[in-house]
């Protein structure tokens, strides 16, 4: 061998190791930040790892680093599991789903090379099937990856995700405390945050988040933080604050473009309309997710643009039928879309087939609200129900919930949660919005008196007996002044009172 190809050949396989190294000497801490020396390729091959996002330049160059190794040495399992996560990274960074085969072909490469002891591998298909939305598959691979290496702390996060699509928040749990034994840096307080926001604890997850938000080092993933807390802010119904920390994400990373959507959201409800759609429409063109879509479509729509909100509508079927192609599942919001402004019967079947694959409060919430757009009511008042029971605290579930029990004849109760829904985020939907305000206007003021259920009516008063032995003058009946109770009905037991904060 020629002395040049020869130094070509050492350097190739000296860069493979070095590299490669990186991935599989993650900090134990759960920290992401990279030291400088390691350039850009190595900064993503950090964050890819470690399940967080990356700059997308830095994404660029990894892809091209990795698909050059893969090509010069097709046996080399640990480029093709980094190039299948750095593939699945870019597509959920700019959604766009045509990198979601390449990265399945590339992971599938990995566990080829290497079927056993490749958990690298296996956490990176995990996290390609949350992408996807499919929770099931994500859940089997990433229990895999947790038992080939129970200490490696990077393959919980994709089994958190995977455990909240299926609606197992037992399982969230487990996942959650075994990922805070091994780790305890700004990836695994963000995961927590999450889990503590699915479970109602809004204080909790916003100290989490922003503790996480202060410790990131890497613009990206400062960005990503920053955002949850931004999101907790906009659930909690104070745009002006959510606004603030969306502007702060786009801050640290200009390329963050879930924010950009945010801010549509923060200035629609500041009445800032013109600004709301600029900031949307810049979303949709850098990162054009179907949810975006009809976010917009619902905007012009409450502006009375009829003709662009159903453009926007348009938009989001293609992209659902672009993605579906590429084997992401969008069933939620398609049958969302379907139930509010399509077929209802059509969302009814989209949702009862994604309920008995992903049984999560949202789908619960989504194919409870189409039941009762369909016209039945009472088995969509159960699953309304549930979605409350088991899910965040959520405007949007609240205002389901109560419409249904307005349309059922649940008075009390519609009136309850109709306004809760405005209480936990008046700005929920600008859509729902008005339309849960005509909803308490036409229900009116409760009756006086209290509930019926929890005395017994008053007998009337005897009459007077007339003729011989008629009494002149009665007491009063008895129980006048104070309803006596019937033993025979039964007080109803108070409802007990959450201890979710928020």
């Amino acid at each position: 061998m020629r002395p040049s190809v020869k130094r070509l050949l050492i350097a190739s396989v000296a860069g493979s190791v070095v590299l490669g190294g990186v991935l599989v000497l993650l900090p134990s801490s759960g920290g992401t930040s990279a030291p400088p020396a390691l350039g850009p390729a190595g900064r993503a091959m950090v964050a890819v790892g470690a399940g967080v996002p990356a700059a997308l330049p830095d994404l660029t160059a990894l892809i091209g680093e990795r698909e050059a190794q893969v090509r010069a040495h097709p046996r080399d399992d640990q480029s093709w599991a980094v190039l299948g996560s750095a593939y699945v990274a870019r597509g959920v960074r700019t959604a766009d789903a045509a990198y979601y085969p390449k990265a399945e072909h590339a992971l599938r490469a990995s566990l080829k090379a290497r079927p056993r002891g490749n958990a690298e591998a296996l956490t990176g298909l995990a996290t390609l099937a949350n992408a996807r939305h499919d929770y099931r598959a994500a859940r089997t691979w990433g229990e895999q990856a947790v038992r080939q290496a129970p200490k490696r702390w990077t393959a919980y996060p994709a089994l958190i995700d995977a455990y909240s699509g299926l609606g197992d928040s037992k399982a969230v749990g487990r996942a959650l405390e075994s990922l805070q034994e091994l780790g305890s840096g700004p990836s695994v307080m963000t995961r927590a945050g999450q889990v503590y926001r699915d479970r109602g604890w809004r204080e909790d997850a916003g100290a989490a988040l922003a503790d996480a938000a202060a410790l990131a080092e890497a613009p990206a993933e400062k960005a990503a933080c920053l955002y949850r807390v931004a999101e907790l802010a906009w659930e909690r119904g104070e745009p002006t604050e959510a606004l603030r920390y969306y502007d702060a994400a786009l801050a640290a990373d200009p390329e963050h473009h879930p924010s950009l959507a945010g801010r549509g959201r923060a200035l629609a409800a500041l009445g800032r309309s013109s600004q709301a759609l600029h900031a949307y429409r810049s979303a949709l063109t850098k990162q054009p997710t179907p949810e975006y879509a009809l976010e917009l479509g619902e905007l012009y729509e409450s502006l009375k643009l009829l003709p662009a909100a159903r453009a926007q509508y348009d938009v989001l079927r293609a992209r659902v039928r672009q993605e579906s192609a590429d084997g992401v599942d969008n069933e939620r919001v398609l049958g969302l879309f379907e139930a509010d402004h399509g077929d209802a019967d059509a969302a009814v079947e989209r949702l009862t087939a994604e309920y008995k694959r992903h049984g999560s409060p949202a789908t619960a919430d989504a194919l409870g609200w189409a039941l009762h757009r369909s016209g039945d009511g009472e088995a969509g008042l159960k699953l309304a129900t549930k979605a409350m029971e088991k899910g965040p605290r959520s405007a949007l579930f609240a205002y389901h919930r109560g419409m249904i029990e307005r349309e059922l004849g649940s008075y009390g109760a519609a009136r309850r949660h109709l306004g809760e829904a405005l209480r936990i985020n008046p700005f929920f939907s600008p859509l729902g919005v008005p339309a849960a305000k005509a909803a308490l206007a036409s229900l009116g003021d409760p009756p006086e008196g209290g509930p019926e259920e929890m005395y017994a009516p008053t007998p009337p008063a005897a009459a007077p007996l007339k003729g011989r032995g008629a009494v002149t003058s009665a007491a009063p009946p008895r129980g006048r002044d104070k309803p006596r109770r019937d033993p025979q009905v039964k007080l109803r037991e108070p409802r007990s009172r959450s201890t979710r904060s928020g």
